[in-house]
């Protein structure tokens, strides 16, 4: 008999331990996928129990998003994946969008030289070469093992089908509402005024699938779905070719590991910043009693900001795409650099952002981008992020092909030294070039534990996706936490400038914060600000699997 799949929404499961009562997420025998829609992660975890493994489940999971979370789920847009198989071999793919042929390195400035107003972020200049159809092509061509229509007919029938609008989701589209009309030329269906439990259905996005379904990658990037698509934006302005969709392949590349303490972190490498900065902060901490100095307290929050400032100057100047660029992997995560850099610490003060360079061997980016982690019954483990940048992308809606295009030309400098969308800095070797790969804050990435899969942790959030995705693996590490309970942790992050500690908001300890400004910290709590979404899976003492599925959204663990 089939076993029914357990769904985890909002409500978090009790579970007794001998040590401390925690807070457990859906704990499960036999596999699990954490997505941002309970739709994504139900369609993943039904591959899996037809007999499918996490790269199957990859494949269907990335495309219901794109059904489901259509502000930041896509096919319009790129992202990465790190994976770790049964056998211990790892690796990743590389599926970020691409610059145009025809782009170039001041396309976003006027004749004085000044960044223009939105051109980077809304409509057709926007949109980079999308590389989502290309990546889930690579994987399921490599690491599959189901037919791809076995795989993608429950994801056109949910398209076709539809599904109900969430409360969350219908706010995000309210929000948009004039960036849609300003961008479009034309009506589209998400100026609807949805209500929460609407049925959305996309027969236009349900063809495209099934186009991919029966003609794989040549339809997208060469057939007629290309032209179509080329058209549109042509049409709309912009100057991405046949030619670039054509030329457009996904990179296996070799992902970055360090170690820390008995773990092996495995991440994303450039054109994620991710791995190397995620390394360069935890390497930077080591040293450091954590566990003993306790979670969130004054000392502890010290040094990982004091080491994430350090590791976002270094970002801004070397990190880049690098089949453009020559990034010194080796010297920033070297454990003599790193300790220099931490060298003129002190708990005594902060370290003004204005002293700190880069290293001697120098942003904003979306917070908008959607991940989900996966672990198979076979015990493959699959970590990825995948984003249009902002909500929405580009707000470019193809009605034709029922999907949004991207916006992450932004993430390029658009004039090195200015801060982008998401305030990050970006110098010389983020800086536009044709065909060239933008920097990305994305942080797929997997841990082992003595050798052994110990679990498969990412998040949205931009710039904060480093920090989010740092905290949740030493709340498990250090601090003793279960990863549900990891994940709703409160979670605070700094990126070097502007110089200030963004908090969580009216989840920490005012006491703290008091000594924090005393200190010269400059600290800020808004609204606003979400602190990522992580969604991970933790391998448990009992060989269970645990989901961490944030409240702070949608979020949603299935298994069984």
């Amino acid at each position: 008999m089939k076993k029914a799949p357990i769904v985890l929404v909002v409500f978090l499961t009790f579970l007794f331990s001998c040590k401390k009562d925690i807070k457990r997420g859906l704990v499960t025998n036999n596999a699990m996928v954490v997505s941002a829609r309970v739709e994504a992660s139900k369609i993943g975890s039904d591959i899996l129990e037809k007999g499918g493994n996490a790269f199957d489940a990859m494949v269907a999971t990335e495309l219901a998003l794109a059904v489901v979370y259509p502000c930041a789920g896509n096919i319009g847009g790129g992202g990465f994946m790190v994976y770790r198989k049964a056998n211990g071999a790892i690796g990743s793919l590389d599926y970020r969008e691409k610059a145009p042929k025809a782009a170039t390195k001041n396309m976003y400035l006027d004749s004085l030289g000044h960044i223009v107003p939105d051109k980077s972020t809304k409509g057709a200049m926007a949109i980079g070469v999308p590389g989502t159809v290309a990546g889930v092509m690579a994987v399921h061509k490599k690491l599959g093992s189901l037919p791809l229509e076995t795989i993608l007919k429950p994801v056109i029938e949910l398209a076709e089908k539809g599904y109900a609008i969430s409360r969350s989701q219908a706010e995000r589209i309210k929000s948009k509402q004039n960036d849609f009309r300003d961008v479009n030329k034309d009506s589209i269906i998400f100026i609807n005024n949805f209500k929460p439990g609407d049925t959305l259905k996309q027969p236009a996005l349900a063809q495209t699938l099934k186009a991919i379904m029966n003609h794989g990658k040549e339809d997208f990037y060469k057939g007629e779905t290309a032209k179509t698509l080329v058209r549109f934006i042509q049409n709309n302005g912009g100057i991405l070719t046949l030619e670039d969709m054509a030329n457009y392949e996904a990179q296996w590349r070799k992902p970055i590991t360090f170690n820390y303490d008995d773990l092996k972190i495995i991440s994303m490498a450039p054109p994620s910043s991710g791995g190397v900065c995620l390394g360069q902060i935890m390497k930077m901490i080591e040293p450091y009693d954590l566990h003993n100095m306790g979670h969130n307290s004054l000392k502890s929050i010290q040094v990982i900001t004091e080491a994430e400032k350090r590791a976002y100057a270094d970002r801004s100047f070397y990190l880049g795409d690098p089949d453009f660029v020559n990034i010194p992997t080796k010297k920033l995560l070297d454990t003599s650099y790193l300790n220099h850099r931490m060298s003129d610490f002190s708990f005594n003060k902060s370290t003004p952002s204005a002293a700190i360079s880069h290293g001697h061997v120098q942003i904003t980016e979306s917070n908008e981008t959607t991940h989900y982690s996966i672990i198979d019954q076979f015990g493959n483990a699959v970590s990825t992020t995948t984003t249009l940048n902002s909500y929405y992308g580009s707000k470019l809606y193809c009605s034709e092909l029922g999907f949004f295009l991207n916006n992450e030309m932004d993430d390029f400098s658009s004039k090195p030294g200015i801060p982008n969308l998401f305030g990050l800095i970006g110098a010389e070797a983020n800086s536009i070039a044709p065909e060239k790969r933008m920097l990305s804050s994305m942080t797929p990435t997997i841990v082992e534990k003595n050798g052994k899969l110990f679990m498969a942790v990412g998040t949205p959030g931009g710039s904060t996706i480093i920090t989010s995705v740092l905290q949740t693996i030493l709340n498990v590490h250090e601090f003793g936490m279960g990863m549900q309970e990891a994940v709703n942790a409160p979670r605070f992050h700094h990126q070097w400038l502007p110089d200030e500690i963004t908090m969580e908001p009216n989840a920490f300890n005012k006491k703290i914060i008091n000594k924090l400004e005393t200190l010269g910290y400059k600290t800020i709590e808004e609204e606003s600000i979400i602190i990522g979404k992580v969604d991970g899976i933790l391998v448990t003492e009992e060989h269970t699997y645990e989901g961490g599925a944030d409240h702070r959204g949608d979020d949603t663990a299935v298994g069984f």
